[in-house]
């Protein structure tokens, strides 16, 4: 008899358990519906809108490459080769109206040289290369400056480009044209969607492109001839984003 109740509290104890954990799920999963359903007017409502902005711009300043290769027995031979064909090389640069500002060294590089025969290094001697980024803000100057230093030795000319020396106007003009298709993107969006744009929340530019301009003629100047400089216009591209609140 006492087996038969000790049974029967049991069963009724598992009952009231398995009737809790129902209520306890039940009531858990009706909060969860309750809340997907409020989402849409208790979340923030957004939209996101990119749009690109581009100015064309023309260079205003051009740099090049001016260097010497020496080669020497002894170091001190293509040093003093070196040091004589640079020295004259911007002293010429320096008198067509240069500024020292906008010469700079760019290279250094001192080392032996072997020659290999059957397997067996050869000592040549030493190399020497001297480079110097010359910085033209008169384009008319471009081929005199060349032109002058392979007269005085410069043997290494080259990398001639051609840049925007302060491109931050230029790029805030194109982010002013960016922020206007952005603008006009979303007002567009919100008339054909039914919704009303409240205020900008977030802004993020996602890129923004500052272009050299590569040009050629190092060749032609060492063989005595002024380059053909053709700088050209390339053009400033920013893209940018818009987030805005909606209701």
């Amino acid at each position: 008899m006492d087996e038969k109740k000790q049974f029967e509290i049991s069963n009724r104890l598992y009952v009231l358990v398995g009737i809790l954990l129902a209520a306890i799920v039940f009531f858990m999963a009706m909060r969860i519906i309750a809340d997907f359903s409020a989402l849409p007017e208790n979340f923030p409502r957004e939209i996101t809108v990119t749009a690109e902005g581009k100015v064309f711009t023309a260079p205003d300043i051009a740099t090049v490459k001016i260097g010497v290769k020496s080669e020497g027995k002894e170091i001190s031979a293509a040093v003093s080769d070196n040091n004589k064909k640079l020295k004259e090389a911007l002293e010429s640069i320096r008198g067509l109206g240069i500024e020292e500002k906008d010469i700079k060294t760019a290279k250094y590089d001192l080392y032996p040289r072997y020659d290999y025969k059957e397997g067996e290094r050869i000592f040549k001697g030493y190399e020497l290369n001297q480079e110097i980024i010359v910085k033209i803000r008169d384009f008319e100057k471009i081929g005199s400056v060349i032109g002058a230093s392979a007269e005085k030795g410069a043997n290494l000319i080259g990398d001639l480009a051609f840049a925007v020396d302060d491109p931050e106007g230029a790029k805030e003009e194109a982010i002013k044209k960016a922020i206007e298709k952005a603008k006009a993107k979303a007002e567009f969006i919100a008339q054909e969607s039914g919704f009303e744009l409240v205020k900008v929340i977030n802004f993020f530019e996602e890129s923004s492109e500052f272009p050299e301009f590569i040009g050629r003629g190092g060749e032609k100047a060492i063989a005595g001839e002024a380059p053909i400089i053709q700088p050209g216009e390339s053009e400033i591209a920013v893209r940018i984003g818009l987030t805005y609140r909606i209701r």
